[in-house]
């Protein structure tokens, strides 16, 4: 299944598994879903979706879902999570930080899962990985390793490689989370013997200067590091960096379905597999201060050998051989 149903994951039916000729006892579950993108973002089915139906839910016969989507927009997460507050919803799901946020702010009584959080402990939402100790639980798309781990491999797919340009968001995340991303792109650029350009941008509308900013820097290849604002504005980065000719290292593969060159970052398809699996655990009677948040298993490398030609780069076949899928 093509990813560039990133978020869209979380807009899936939620459900109570009945057994087969059971009849629902009670009222059904009503379930707060939140999408910080628009209705059209979000196709179904999806593995989130799938996953559910595989342990036996089904959407208007044991559960009620309310979905409301942020369309793009953090100002609205707020209002949206207060309105599934109000209609008194059992469970509430939510994907990425900022919504996850809102949601917390709205209510502390109601449970919510979160697929795709950056680092849920150091912005607050959770106590502790362990043992949350809230309303809160679900996944996180951040490892430890992999900001290092895109480093290394855009410099095996760069010939002479010196200067790297991080186009990254300030406050996609946490004060705290920002930071500690930003010191792990500086230490993998140091380990790499590499000179490292942080290129902030805050909103679209800076995306010009910022690839202006690389190229009076002469940077040789881009990097992009996680933030929401940033995924969804996919198709322009990629285009810029094309337009630039510049290599570059993105978080996720829809970049380079659109054109950019690699992508190396945690399986989505299993994130919201295993929401799911909170999701069917906390209907059943778990707490989400009991449930440890869950970080990554699966990564992906995605792989572009059309912008490779484009850029003039022969990509070793030692690289191509680690990646799960090539794009010719």
């Amino acid at each position: 299944m093509r990813r560039h149903q990133f978020i869209a994951l979380a807009g899936a039916a939620i459900a109570v598994p009945l057994t087969a000729g059971a009849q629902q006892v009670g009222p059904i579950p009503r379930i707060g879903v939140l999408l910080p993108g628009p209705a059209e973002a979000f196709p179904n089915p999806d593995p989130f979706s799938q996953r559910l139906h595989e342990l036996g839910y089904t959407e208007g016969r044991n559960l009620l879902i309310d979905r409301v989507y942020g369309n793009w927009q953090p100002d609205g997460f707020s209002p949206l999570a207060a309105e599934l507050v109000r209609r008194k919803v059992d469970l509430i799901m939510v994907v990425s930080t900022s919504p996850a946020r809102a949601a917390k702010e709205a209510t502390s009584t109601i449970p919510i899962v979160v697929s795709g959080m950056a680092d849920p402990v150091r912005d607050g939402l959770v106590a502790s990985l362990a043992r949350p100790g809230g309303n809160i639980t679900g996944n996180t798309f951040l490892g430890p390793e992999l900001i290092g781990k895109r480093f290394g491999l855009l410099k095996e797919a760069v010939p002479g490689l010196s200067r790297v340009a991080a186009l990254w968001q300030p406050d996609a995340y946490g004060e705290s989370t920002m930071s500690a991303i930003v010191k792990d792109a500086e230490d993998a650029a140091r380990a790499l013997g590499l000179q490292l350009q942080l290129v902030p941008v805050r909103g679209p509308n800076e995306f010009e200067d910022a690839f202006a900013a690389t190229a009076r820097e002469h940077a040789d290849a881009l990097i992009q590091l996680p933030s929401p604002m940033l995924f969804r504005e996919y198709k322009r980065i990629a285009e810029l960096a094309a337009k630039h000719r510049l290599p570059s290292m993105y978080a996720a593969r829809e970049f380079v379905e659109a054109g950019g060159l690699m992508a190396y970052g945690a399986n989505l398809n299993d994130l919201f597999r295993r929401a799911a699996g909170f999701a069917d655990k906390i209907l059943k009677g778990a707490k989400p201060a009991d449930l440890p948040v869950e970080g990554p298993t699966k990564f992906e490398l995605v792989i572009n050998l059309v912008a490779a030609k484009a850029l003039g780069l022969t990509v070793p076949p030692i690289l191509l051989s680690q990646a799960d899928e090539v794009i010719e």
